[in-house]
C-alpha cells in the first residue's frame, strides 16, 4: 500500500424498509414487524444513526398483540425489523419523546412533529 492510497469507509446499509418508516413518522402512522422472533407494533418517533447503521425509536404500542405493563420508547435496528409494514392504527407524538436528546444531535434522518 502506497502512502496516497486511503482506506475508504463502506457507505451505511439502506434497508428497503427505509422508505416505509419515513412515511410513518411523516403521517404519525403505526408499523407492524418482527423483531427478534417477537410481532411488534410500533410508533416511530425518529430514525437516526449511529455508527453507520439505522435506528428506529419508537413507543411500543403491542408486543405479540399485547399492550405493554408501562408506555416505553425503545431503540430498534432497522435492519432487525423484518416483514416491517405499515398499519392503519394511527398515533400521538408519546410525551416520553425526548426531541432534542443528545442521541439525535446531527444523526437524525426524520422525526415526528409536535401534536
Amino acid at each position: 500500500m502506497t502512502d496516497t492510497m486511503t482506506a475508504e469507509r463502506p457507505a451505511a446499509i439502506v434497508p428497503t424498509t427505509t422508505p416505509t418508516v419515513f412515511e410513518a413518522i411523516v403521517r404519525k402512522m403505526c408499523i407492524a414487524a418482527t423483531y427478534n422472533k417477537i410481532e411488534m407494533t410500533l410508533a416511530p418517533h425518529v430514525i437516526y444513526t449511529k455508527h453507520d447503521e439505522l435506528f428506529v425509536d419508537a413507543e411500543v404500542i403491542a408486543r405479540d398483540g399485547k399492550p405493554p405493563k408501562e408506555p416505553k420508547i425503545g431503540t430498534f435496528k432497522l435492519v432487525g425489523l423484518n416483514a416491517l409494514r405499515l398499519t392503519p392504527r394511527a398515533f400521538r407524538v408519546s410525551p416520553l419523546f425526548e426531541t432534542g436528546s443528545f442521541k439525535y444531535a446531527d444523526t437524525t434522518l426524520m422525526a415526528v412533529e409536535p401534536d
